[in-house]
């Protein structure tokens, strides 16, 4: 194709030998393309998408004794402002594109769409956007699942028909580490006379920052405070739900403890190395790096406001206090004895994808969850105009009453 757009440019045309080659090539191409299926009742639906430029595209096939055979292509040029949508957008808007063209096939069968991009994360969590929102609703009645892509014979197709509208390379699916964006954490620790206290900032993909001040109740080193202040760091992004996330340290010993270059022989320093490498790994994607503390001055006057202005740094940002050592503390693992409720079936959707083998009951448990969202392990109903809403199971539904009744119907004599 290469040769060809290069020989049929609108100022400068040339024909020569190689592309008389590559169009008798593609003319054997396009006269072997495989012939088109219709689906049975009863089989599973494969789709494949591509994105480019200006077009997106789809096929869908049907896997037959092991021979993939399509079913439909589906290819749109995309108008002038789709084309500035991210791609992880572009793949959701061919999806949305290919179930308005094929909504018969995709109400009467389960369609699993094979994709190394991360489609089903962004539509589970389509606050991030507004038109996600909508398409995630509207793709809400379909059976549809995301598997990760282990053929290449549909997407071949998918690509060649996305690159003829505008003639674009399409866009791979291993373009992923690209459009995940990634949070930024500053930390630093101080330890003096008057006090101990650490300062960390969380800044999002979209410049807010969380300002974050440890006061430590106990003594400690310099070198114990700074991770401290690491600990804490990683424990509040953990907390927020960060995925991905790049660490700014400007003490030497964390970065290179963390990164394999130093030992810690300290017994205090090997116990917090453990308990940080614990942390790091918990992480989809983190990078810890050391800086300069001309860098790292936000973090470094938070912390040292923390260790002697404690009682004034409390009215401005978030504060705690720490009484031990992060590395006495114990992980005690909790037995969840909690029995089924109403709520199950949705997180058991929302956390690990599972749905009833019941179709009907599947479909519904799909169009409910879009109304759901999980935050830090806790089930959260979606509002329009107003906070998350904080779900309760009946037993913790029982106890808000009471203390509601209480409150409201309790006795209220005065002095």
């Amino acid at each position: 194709m290469k040769v060809l757009k290069q020989s049929l440019g609108k100022n400068d045309f040339k024909w020569t030998e190689e592309a008389g080659e590559a169009f008798e090539e593609l003319k054997k191409h396009l006269c072997a393309l495989p012939k088109l299926a219709a689906p049975r009742v009863g089989e599973r639906l494969y789709l494949y998408l591509a994105v480019a430029k200006s077009a997106v595209s789809s096929v869908l096939m049907v896997d037959r004794e092991g021979v993939q055979i399509p079913i439909y292509y589906i290819s749109r040029v995309l108008k002038d402002y789709e084309e500035r949508y991210l791609v992880l957008e572009k793949l959701a808007l061919s999806l949305v594109y290919t179930s308005r063209r094929l909504r018969r096939y995709f109400q009467a069968h389960t369609v699993t769409v094979l994709t190394n991009q991360p489609t089903q994360q962004v539509l589970k969590k389509p606050e991030i956007s507004g038109r996600l929102v909508k398409w995630a609703i509207e793709l809400g009645p379909f059976e549809i699942e995301f598997k990760p892509r282990i053929s290449f014979k549909g997407q071949v197709l998918a690509d060649f028909i996305a690159e003829i509208p505008e003639g674009e390379e399409a866009v791979t699916c291993e373009e992923i580490a690209s459009e995940l964006k990634e949070w930024t954490l500053h930390t630093d620790g101080a330890s003096n006379e008057e006090g101990c206290g650490a300062g960390l900032i969380l800044v999002s993909p979209e410049g807010h920052e969380l300002t974050y001040a440890l006061k430590l109740d106990f003594p400690s080193s310099n070198n114990e405070a700074e991770y401290e202040a690491f600990l804490a760091g990683l424990r509040l992004a953990h907390k927020v739900g960060v995925k991905r996330m790049k660490v700014y340290v400007d003490s030497m010993l964390i970065a290179n403890q963390i990164s394999g270059e130093y030992e810690a022989k300290d017994e205090n320093m090997a116990k917090y190395l453990e308990r940080a490498k614990a942390l790091v790994r918990s992480f989809d994607a983190c990078e810890v790096f050391h800086i300069s503390r001309s860098k790292n001055k936000k973090a470094d006057a938070l912390s040292k406001l923390a260790s002697v202005a404690f009682e004034h740094l409390a009215k401005e940002v978030r504060v705690e206090v720490l009484e031990k050592p992060s590395i006495q503390t114990v992980d005690v693992c909790v037995v969840d004895v909690t029995p089924d409720n109403w709520m199950t079936p949705i997180v058991e959707f929302l956390m690990h994808g599972k749905v009833p083998d019941d179709k009907a009951e599947a479909r519904k448990i799909k169009i409910r969850s879009l109304q759901y969202q999980m935050v830090d392990g806790a089930l959260y109903r979606r509002t329009f105009l107003g906070p998350l809403l904080r779900c309760l199971d009946p037993e913790e539904a029982s106890y808000v009453i009471r203390e509601i009744h209480w409150g409201i119907c309790g006795i209220h004599a005065g002095p």
